[in-house]
């Protein structure tokens, strides 16, 4: 993991001692460290530790919003594989950590790390396979699928700015900004207009 990176404790699978365990714990010890690392990008703009959301976070409302806006307006979309990929999109920082630009990353070198977490993690998995490939499609935005999750993944980078903003925490504009250069469907374009509007 990138050293400038912070947490609230180590990667639980390093308190594991046994490697004769089942490929399923192994995997939950595994996730479970999302629930440790901090948005990196949030306690650079001074959102103190206490408040700072997990990547776990993160996730979990980017699946809910992932399901409820696929169900509401991209009837086309299939929901169950929306639902799988919001859950595993960051599945890759588990080893990798939160790189955020200021880490002075390059994203070749980025998804390179992020795809060797995604392996180490789900290679020992009876259908493994499948979710690395799904991972893949999300980085990849190869279908309408992960066109949509990557809009919401932004979509829910906003809507967290703004909650800040409501809690009285320092203006957080580049987070809309940047939302909206990656946000493409008019009706979550609709979506974060009424939230920069709120400010």
């Amino acid at each position: 993991m990138h050293n400038q990176i912070k947490t609230k404790a180590t990667n639980p699978i390093s308190t594991l001692k046994s490697s004769n365990i089942s490929p399923f714990i192994h995997v939950y010890f595994e996730l479970n460290h999302l629930k440790q690392l901090y948005r990196q990008g949030w306690l650079l703009r001074g959102i103190p530790t206490e408040h700072c959301e997990s990547v776990a976070e993160h996730t979990f409302g980017v699946a809910v919003l992932a399901m409820i806006l696929a169900d509401s307006f991209f009837p086309e979309l299939d929901t169950v594989t929306v639902v799988r990929m919001a859950l595993i999109h960051d599945f890759g920082e588990v080893y990798v950590g939160d790189i955020i630009p200021g880490n002075n990353i390059s994203p070749a070198e980025k998804h390179k790390l992020e795809q060797e977490s995604i392996i180490k993690i789900f290679k020992n998995l009876p259908n493994g396979n499948e979710y690395i490939t799904l991972w893949e499609e999300f980085e990849c935005c190869s279908s309408p699928e992960a066109q949509f999750v990557r809009q919401i993944d932004k979509l829910e980078m906003a809507l967290q700015a703004s909650v800040y903003e409501h809690q009285k925490y320092e203006n957080l504009a580049e987070f809309f900004k940047s939302a909206g250069s990656d946000i493409s469907s008019p009706e979550l374009h609709s979506i974060l207009k009424e939230l920069e509007n709120l400010r």
